[in-house]
């Protein structure tokens, strides 16, 4: 298989996966195809690809993470110790429903708490709070 035939390889596998997975290596594909344009020496060849991989790899991937990775959302686990207000009834077998910050959550105890009553969150699990009914 010649250099060019392995860039275009490489490149049709960047555009059908989702992250940068290959398009260093399509670069260094594309680079020893240039040297092969130059000395017949595989060797040659096969260093200059290796080496413009790795550094492509080593100069570009930090610069284009940074202007597309995903930002990622803070998940609420600061919500740890905070009160919330129970809209809709727990009990040890019933979800219910905990109003905290503006925002409705799906709520676990394991006492029964009534609509209106005001709970402390003890930790997330998943979507869920765990809570206990707070003492006044």
């Amino acid at each position: 298989m010649s250099w060019i035939g392995l860039f275009i390889i490489l490149l049709i596998i960047e555009v059908v996966t989702a992250g940068l997975v290959t398009i260093w290596f399509a670069i260094g594909a594309l680079a020893a195809f240039i040297t092969s344009l130059i000395t017949d020496s595989t060797l040659i060849q096969g260093i200059v690809f290796f080496v413009v991989s790795i550094l492509s790899l080593i100069f570009t991937r930090p610069i284009l993470n940074k202007y597309i990775k995903p930002k990622v959302e803070k998940i609420n686990l600061d919500l740890v110790g905070k009160t919330g207000l129970v809209t809709k009834d727990i009990s040890e077998f019933e979800i219910g429903e905990v109003k905290v910050e503006g925002k409705y959550w799906s709520a676990k105890a394991k006492e029964k708490i009534e609509k209106g009553s005001k709970v402390e969150i003890l930790s997330i699990e998943g979507v869920k709070l765990i809570v206990k009914k707070k003492e006044d």
